[in-house]
């Protein structure tokens, strides 16, 4: 079985730029458009036999119709293809309040062929996947006010800790049971929207224990699964395998655990990240393989920061911080300059926007610094000082701790200037 494997697409992400004239669209929703069709050309031209996106289509839980519309252009497409379609709700489709339909309950709602909607812990076998010779296990975003709900408790810290540790042991004991009843002459996958255990975020940031359902390393490598399938964290990687690094070096285990990241770059903790999709070859019996399609149109972020230490030539300082104009074509660009307050009228920022005007969007983020001043007692004069008692009320001022070697190596250089 051929697998395309993809999360995360939040299309209406539309935090930077302007609109569009002739769709009227967001700009930086068709950047995330173009992801997705390119995700729904390579299923139809490399003809995959399942399509599993795992959770989160949109930023929020109440879309805006234009943009429930052109995610569903895409789907349909996949269904007129006739590529069976798993959609698994995410944490940003569901609504919060219990009944309350999510944000791709249509698909369900009107039956639309080739496409089935996950919104509960199941199991799916070959006669409900159109025949596939496949089984899937499904755990989609677990809301925290139906579990707190299902606990019958209100929200202290050490209950909430005692209902997410139960949650947890609860998935894990179903899990195993669903493992039990799946038809064991077929592959079988798992598919989930939460966090696992030693993940990483963008920016290396290790996955803490907190209100998101973590799920343990144990539970998603075990070997009974082919491959598991996961949404939710937007930087991509396997946590049984080498990820989509060419020179990753990691030992290859099985089954690949697979967090193919988000298909756009959302913000500036993104911007080194490359985006992916996965296409994966299941096989009973044989090691699945994991193919990394890198999505080459993403739109570039760059970051630059300056410290102003002289107020001469600040502009033409602060341009070479920036790359060259040809480089910032078409990127979100951000510069954070700290400075002296006294210098702000130094910085000519029309000259850096005029620089900086190829680029897709340009945020200048400045912070000025207010130096703190000591100040003498009232009724004393600096006159009547030495200059020990004026460095000892610096230090104090500055709030500098331990000051004695300070003091000491001070006293020295005084006593030899006589």
């Amino acid at each position: 079985m051929k697998l395309l494997h993809f999360a995360d697409a939040h299309i209406d992400m539309a935090n930077y730029g302007r609109h569009d004239p002739a769709s009227g669209l967001p700009l930086r929703v068709l950047d995330f458009l173009k992801s997705l069709d390119t995700i729904v050309d390579a299923a139809i031209d490399r003809k995959v036999d399942l399509v599993i996106f795992a959770g989160d289509a949109y930023k929020d839980r109440s879309p805006a119709p234009t943009f429930q519309r052109e995610w569903g252009r895409r789907i349909m497409r996949l269904s007129q293809a006739k590529i069976p379609t798993l959609l698994l709700v995410g944490n940003h489709d569901i609504s919060p309040a219990v009944g309350r339909a999510h944000a791709l309950q249509e698909y369900d709602t009107l039956q639309v062929p080739f496409v089935r909607v996950i919104s509960k812990i199941q199991l799916l076998k070959s006669n409900e996947l159109w025949g596939l010779p496949i089984n899937v296990i499904s755990i989609p975003w677990i809301s925290r006010s139906v579990f707190l709900a299902d606990y019958e408790i209100t929200n202290s810290d050490d209950l909430l800790a005692e209902a997410y540790e139960g949650l947890e042991n609860r998935i894990k004991i179903r899990i195993e049971e669903l493992i039990e009843e799946s038809e064991k002459s077929f592959p079988l996958i798992l598919t989930a929207h939460a966090s696992i255990e030693g993940a990483k975020y963008g920016g290396e940031r290790l996955v803490m224990l907190g209100n998101d359902l973590v799920l343990t390393g144990s539970l998603v490598k075990n070997q009974k699964f082919n491959y598991v399938a996961m949404g939710h964290i937007h930087k991509p990687q396997n946590l049984n395998g080498p990820g989509p690094d060419k020179d990753d070096t990691t030992p290859d285990f099985q089954p690949p655990v697979v967090y193919p990241g988000s298909i756009e770059r959302v913000d500036f903790g993104e911007m080194k990240e490359d985006r992916f999709f996965v296409v994966a070859e299941i096989e009973k019996g044989k090691d699945t393989k994991v193919e990394w399609v890198q999505l080459k149109e993403v739109r570039k972020f760059i970051d630059c920061r300056a410290i102003l230490e002289s107020g001469e030539n600040v502009t033409e300082i602060l341009k070479n911080k920036l790359p060259k104009p040809k480089e910032l074509s078409g990127a979100i660009l951000r510069l954070v300059v700290e400075y002296p307050r006294e210098w702000d009228s130094l910085i000519d920022e029309s000259a850096l926007r005029k620089y900086a005007a190829d680029a897709f969007e340009f945020h200048f983020v400045k912070r000025p610094q207010i130096v703190s001043r000591s100040r003498i007692d009232e009724g004393q004069v600096v006159s009547s000082l030495s200059p020990l008692d004026l460095l000892d009320q610096y230090f104090n001022s500055a709030k500098i701790t331990n000051p004695e070697d300070l003091k000491k190596l001070a006293q020295e250089i005084i006593s030899e200037d006589g």
